[in-house]
């Protein structure tokens, strides 16, 4: 991924990603944000409501904005500083969402962007409007997030072979500061 700069941005310039909707990644962003509203995960409670069937969060459709906001357009580095949304569609399980930003305005003076944001579903409806400003990073940005799930891993492996010596180390840090505090203690009565 590279994240562009102001420079390099202008207005029609857009990008999109496209996703489906499935009941574990809607479980799975409901228990990280902990929206546990059963219109979103009991299907005999949703039964009840206009919708007939569980819908996923409106936030989660439009974090997809998120995605192509700082994947692609402007891409890493930049700043979502905000968004406005007009939910028009409920988003339900199995439905394949596009999510597009628009650049409509361009303010290199103030390194602002102003994008058009839709998500759309897979018979062209929009689920989803609204407008974005989006600060770019000041200089391109590029991020290699294979290399960084590689590091990651590597930082992990080296975490699990330090673990055998994690306690040894506190119980040495622990005795050291208690004999230093004696110490301390000493010296202060003679």
């Amino acid at each position: 991924m590279i994240g562009r700069t102001i420079a390099e941005m202008h207005t029609g310039d857009h990008a999109e990603i496209t996703r489906v909707v499935d009941a574990q990644v809607i479980a799975s962003f409901v228990e990280a944000v902990g929206d546990h509203n059963p219109v979103h995960s009991d299907p005999a409670y949703a039964a009840t409501t206009p919708f007939k069937e569980p819908i996923a969060p409106g936030i989660f459709t439009a974090g997809l904005i998120s995605a192509v906001i700082g994947t692609t357009l402007p891409g890493p580095g930049a700043i979502y500083l905000s968004q406005s949304l007009k939910f028009l569609k409920p988003v339900l399980f199995g439905d394949r969402i596009t999510a597009r930003a628009e650049v409509v305005e361009v303010l290199p003076e103030r390194n602002r962007l102003r994008l058009k944001t839709v998500c759309t579903n897979q018979n062209g409806e929009d689920v989803l409007t609204g407008e974005a400003w989006v600060m770019p990073s000041k200089t391109a940005v590029v991020y290699d997030e294979r290399a960084r799930a590689t590091n990651g891993a590597r930082d992990a492996d080296t975490m699990l072979a330090c673990l055998p010596w994690l306690w040894p180390a506190r119980a040495m840090a622990f005795w050291g500061g208690l004999g230093l505090a004696l110490l301390g203690q000493t010296s202060r009565r003679s």
